[in-house]
């Protein structure tokens, strides 16, 4: 990681700094990806086998698993990591239980009541990675909020073979159809629908690029599904002073560096001695991961800031707008008033990024490539749809007949004028 004195630093020197590693060859992922989704709708299952088998290595004859093949894997998986998984979704199901909608009952104007309502999405879709990294704790974030929310239907594609671990957990929050599809050709099948794969209203999870680049196609079509959010590769900002640990530091960058090789870790500091530290344990720690070829990757595309002070900090956090934002410094909650932009922000020298990835309860789906200006945490309220209600007295439209009438009449449209004047004949 190289370091950078950002009051040195020419404004674009400063917006340099700050940029994410691009995403490479996205021309051709995008050509690849529309070829898929392409061929997923016009040939239905016949093309899901294909890449199944030829993307997927997939040689089994049923893409959904049944009943037994769940009893299974709960059978078959470790006692601790069994328990492991249930304490994690204890936490998680509380804190996405405690997410009720608000709902507003409201006179506006006399004789005028609005309000708001909400229901579940009916249909949603999940997709859990697997790979290298088959993430357990993915199918708990996505599928705890679904079952909350009341969703109707929900089904979950994962990369074959998919882990023991991945089915329990899925199996816990209710989910009970799971298939053995991942990459463009599972979001394509959820989004769209085959005679194997229901279509979904919504799709749910974080994936490689070409998982993210067939979401975004997906979501731009009218007839595809909506998705959850924007994804890019994962990332941490990391704000300290000179009270920190250096190998607390030093260990919350390397957690999300091991995620991949196009991830990014950025630390921010007023002291540059502790910089220095924080890199020399970097150093040291770094070769005892087992993902260490990864990690060194994502750190050649990493920054280690000088910032003046905390407050400075705070800024460039806000410029970045990160995934996950760690604050280790002597009195972090003085630090939030001037924080607004991440995914989800770690307080303290003992909130490492691990506990929200796993089990404090908080959901690590989160916001990334900047996004997290814009888009939220997951949360229960993203698989319900809210709309309004509102009801008017013959007495309470009269009284505002003139403000309509007056406004239709200013924009030209004589029809809404006289959907109101003909109920005061």
């Amino acid at each position: 990681m190289e370091i950078k004195y950002w009051s040195k630093l020419s404004a674009a020197e400063q917006h340099e700094v700050l940029l994410r590693p691009a995403q490479a060859s996205s021309d051709k992922v995008e050509a690849i990806v529309k070829e898929i989704i392409h061929n997923i709708r016009v040939k239905g299952d016949e093309a899901l086998r294909t890449y199944s088998k030829t993307l997927d290595h997939f040689e089994g004859s049923e893409l959904e698993l049944n009943e037994q093949d769940l009893q299974k894997a709960a059978e078959h998986l470790d006692p601790e990591l069994k328990a492991a998984i249930d304490q994690a979704y204890e936490n998680i199901a509380k804190f996405h239980q405690a997410q009720k909608p608000q709902q507003v009952e409201l006179e506006t104007f006399p004789g005028i009541v609005c309000r708001t309502c909400t229901h579940p999405i009916d249909k949603v879709g999940l997709y859990v990675p697997g790979g290298s990294a088959p993430l357990v704790s993915t199918a708990l974030m996505l599928a705890i909020p679904a079952k909350i929310a009341g969703c109707r239907e929900v089904i979950l594609c994962s990369p074959p073979p998919i882990s023991d671990a991945i089915i329990y957990a899925a199996s816990k929050a209710g989910v009970r159809r799971i298939f053995n599809l991942g990459g463009a050709q599972a979001v394509a099948a959820m989004a769209y629908g085959t005679k194997s794969v229901p279509k979904v209203h919504k799709i749910f999870g974080p994936g490689n690029q070409f998982v993210t680049t067939a979401k975004r196609l997906v979501s731009n079509d009218p007839l595809g599904a909506a998705i959850d959010m924007p994804a890019g590769p994962s990332e941490v900002l990391v704000i300290a002073d000179g009270s920190a640990n250096p190998a607390y530091v030093a260990a919350d960058l390397l957690s999300q560096a091991e995620h991949g090789p196009d991830s990014q870790v950025i630390l921010a500091a007023d002291d540059e001695q502790l910089i220095k530290k924080v890199l020399e344990q970097v150093d040291l720690q770094l070769e005892k991961l087992s993902r260490k070829d990864i990690a060194r990757q994502a750190l050649a595309k990493s920054t280690a800031i000088v910032a003046d002070d905390l407050q400075l900090a705070c800024q460039i956090s806000n410029q970045y707008a990160p995934e996950h934002l760690i604050l280790q410094v002597r009195d972090p909650e003085a630090l939030l008033p001037l924080l607004c932009n991440a995914g989800s922000i770690f307080l303290g020298a003992y909130t490492p990024e691990s506990l929200g990835d796993y089990a404090s309860g908080t959901n690590h789906t989160l916001p990334t490539y900047g996004y997290a200006m814009t888009y939220s945490a997951l949360g229960t309220d993203d698989y319900r749809r809210r709309y309004t209600v509102q009801k008017a007295t013959q007495a309470g439209l009269n009284q505002l007949a003139s403000v309509v009438m007056t406004m239709a009449e200013a924009e030209g449209l004589d029809a809404h004028r006289n959907a109101v004047a003909v109920r005061l004949d």
